[in-house]
């Protein structure tokens, strides 16, 4: 057992001496040592932190793990790792490094890599609060050389109480300004940041706004991102104080002791206005103005004085340390002369009715409104001249319109002022548009009002309330003359509404009488037709029969004479023949017994007598009855047709002789018949 205990001394000894040695170190992982040399052969001077081994301050820090150190040499500093959360800032406080310059507050970071201490002293880091910042995130950072201060605690090693006391200071002042957190300018409530920069050289003389530098993106090594970069800001020329450049909306990550933001309303120009820009800053521009505009000069856009170009209605991120901006509306302005109101614009409220004194010595007051137009290539033009509208209103309309009105009143009467309104409203539009064409003012209108007296001044209203007497009179007048002239047109309209009540019979039976007068005609032009029409059917038929009579008259005699030609071509034809038959049967006797005989036989036959009788009478000479019977008969026409040879009848009218004799030569000719020789 001695043995074991003696062994278990000796090791607790042991580890007592080397704890107590510091020869062996353990840091944790959260967490990072800061070694400082107790002794050795070299002291510092003038410094703060041991680059060359030194006794004091070493600039590497120990990370987790076990480490070896020379027993009793080295005394090591425990501290935690940096945490910037997210959506915060560090600010960083250097304990060494080269001092700070005259007039300079902040130090040059070289590089802004705080944890690397060697490399920050080597590139000429300073001691003092910091130009850069620490960003989210986590850094094993020498708490020995650096203090840390963020929004949730301080990280460093105090050292001694008048050094907490800077910090706390330098704590309190970045938690004023709100330092510790991103600036975020929203979108939705149409800001801009006007930036003042507490570092850098200062303004020259006679400036109050610094100019822009560093606004190229393209320039590495002056673009310093809207004031975030600190060190390339000064770089590319940069000055302290008020800045012309400003912040839009976005979110920014600024170190609150070299930059400070004000947040400003963006500029509006509503439409119907524009925006005259008086520039404090900017190089001298040329005179645009002319030579016969003698109220001031007009430079270009970016000079400083007033721009000759207005700014058009819009939405401008405009720095108002930097110039001021007049806006002149473009619509038309109206200008009331009355106590009680005032137009849109305002420009007016302090105008009142004007006083006059007409020329029977009444003293009425006027309102008076005037409308202008201000073309906005003359707005810098006028507000050069004014200053502003409202003092263009003020200090020079209403004078110039009172007076003007006033000269007006004093040629009128009260009762012409009041009669003569609108004749006093063009002759002052007509007039007083000149004058104002003078200011670079374009008049529209000018419209009067009624004029009234003072306060407890009924003289006016005497005089208004005769006038009215009078036209009441004249009113009634005519009133009565109209009522006059409405009961005639009354009478006149129930007469006409008499006459219209018994108008459809009245329209009724003239309708009647002139259907009957027209039917009366048409049947007289009818009966007229009529006639026409038989007379002239009667004509036609007349003329119709006439012909049919000539024709058949012509036709009866040339049928006539050709029958009577035929007749006699026929007579003839047959006495040659009867007479050749009479030559034949060897006299006329002869040829008449034949003929007799011939007629006798057809007769006979077409009866249907029988020729020989059934009973036969014998007379006394012992012949039939019927035999004598025929043979007295014949005996009888014989002996009274023949007594002799009878002579052919000669004609008695010697034509018709004549032309028996031709054609009984012509019906011999053509039956080839000779005379028979006498």
């Amino acid at each position: 057992m001695i043995p074991l205990l003696i062994c278990t001394l000796v090791v607790l000894a042991v580890i007592i001496a080397i704890r107590m040695s510091g020869v062996i170190r353990y840091i944790p992982n959260h967490q990072v040592g800061i070694a400082e040399k107790l002794f050795g052969a070299r002291t510092l001077s003038g410094a703060f932190i041991a680059l060359n081994r030194e006794t004091g301050f070493q600039p590497e820090v120990l990370r987790g793990g076990f480490h070896l150190f020379p027993p009793f040499q080295f005394r090591i500093h425990r501290q935690p790792l940096v945490t910037i959360p997210q959506g915060s800032i560090g600010y960083v406080f250097a304990r060494d490094g080269r001092p700070l310059a005259s007039g300079q507050t902040l130090a040059f970071s070289a590089g802004g890599d705080f944890q690397d201490v060697r490399g920050f002293l080597a590139g000429a880091g300073q001691k003092g609060p910091q130009r850069a910042i620490l960003r989210e995130g986590t850094y094993a950072i020498n708490l020995a050389q650096f203090v840390v201060a963020a929004r949730e605690r301080t990280y460093g090693m105090l050292l001694d109480a008048s050094e907490q006391q800077v910090i706390e200071a330098l704590t309190t002042t970045v938690a004023e300004r709100g330092g510790f957190s991103p600036l975020v300018i929203k979108d939705d409530l149409d800001l801009i940041g006007i930036v003042t920069v507490h570092e850098g050289p200062s303004l020259p003389a006679g400036e109050i706004i610094a100019p822009v530098v560093g606004d190229d993106r393209h320039d590495a090594q002056s673009y310093h991102n809207k004031f975030q970069d600190p060190e390339r800001f000064l770089a590319g020329g940069g000055m302290r104080g008020r800045q012309l450049q400003v912040l839009a909306e976005g979110t920014y990550y600024l170190n609150a002791l070299f930059a400070t933001v004000e947040l400003e309303p963006k500029l509006v120009i509503e439409v119907g206005e524009v925006g005259v820009v008086v520039s404090y800053t900017g190089d001298k521009g040329v005179d645009l103005s002319g030579s016969d505009y003698s109220h001031g000069e007009m430079v270009a856009t970016g000079k400083r004085g007033v721009w000759s170009e207005p700014l058009m209605p819009g939405k401008y991120p405009f720095n108002t340390y930097a110039g001021q901006v007049h806006k002149v509306p473009t619509t038309n302005i109206i200008l009331k002369w009355i106590r009680s109101q005032a137009g849109a614009h305002r420009l007016d409220e302090n105008l009142s009715e004007i006083s006059l004194i007409t020329r029977d010595a009444f003293a009425p007051v006027l309102p008076l409104s005037v409308v202008i137009h201000i073309d906005y290539r003359q707005a810098p033009l006028v507000v050069q001249r004014f200053g502003d509208i409202k003092k263009l209103v003020e200090q020079t309309l209403d004078p110039m319109v009172s007076a003007y009105f006033k000269d007006i009143g004093q040629t009128k009467t009260l009762i012409e002022l009041i009669q003569s309104r609108s004749e006093i409203q063009q002759r002052a539009a007509q007039e007083m548009r000149t004058r104002f064409a003078q200011y670079n003012l374009d008049l529209q209108e000018v419209l009067i009002g009624t004029p009234s007296s003072e306060k407890d001044d009924r003289t006016i209203e005497t005089i208004l309330d005769q006038l009215r007497a009078r036209q009441v009179a004249r009113e009634q007048i005519e009133t009565y003359g109209r009522q006059e002239e409405a009961a005639t047109k009354e009478i006149a309209l129930r007469e006409a509404q008499a006459r219209a009540t018994v108008q459809n019979d009245i329209t009724r039976s003239q309708l009647s009488i002139l259907i009957r007068e027209n039917e009366g005609k048409a049947e007289f032009s009818r009966s007229q037709q009529e006639a026409l029409k038989i007379r002239a059917l009667a004509e036609a038929e007349s003329d119709k029969v006439a012909a049919l009579a000539r024709g058949d008259a012509a036709r009866i005699k040339a049928i006539a004479g050709a029958e009577a030609d035929r007749a006699a071509r026929v007579g003839m034809a047959t006495a040659l023949a009867i007479e050749e038959q009479v030559r034949a049967y060897g006299g006329p006797r002869y040829q008449l017994t034949q003929q007799v005989m011939e007629r006798f036989a057809s007769a006979v036959e077409k009866s249907g007598v029988e020729l020989v009788p059934r009973v036969v009478m014998n007379g006394a000479g012992g012949a039939t009855a019927g035999s004598g019977l025929i043979e007295t008969l014949l005996g009888l026409m014989l002996s009274d047709r023949l007594g002799g040879d009878a002579a052919p009848l000669a004609p008695r009218d010697p034509s018709m002789a004549a032309l028996a004799e031709r054609l009984r030569g012509e019906t011999r000719a053509a039956l080839g018949v000779g005379r028979p020789a006498a």
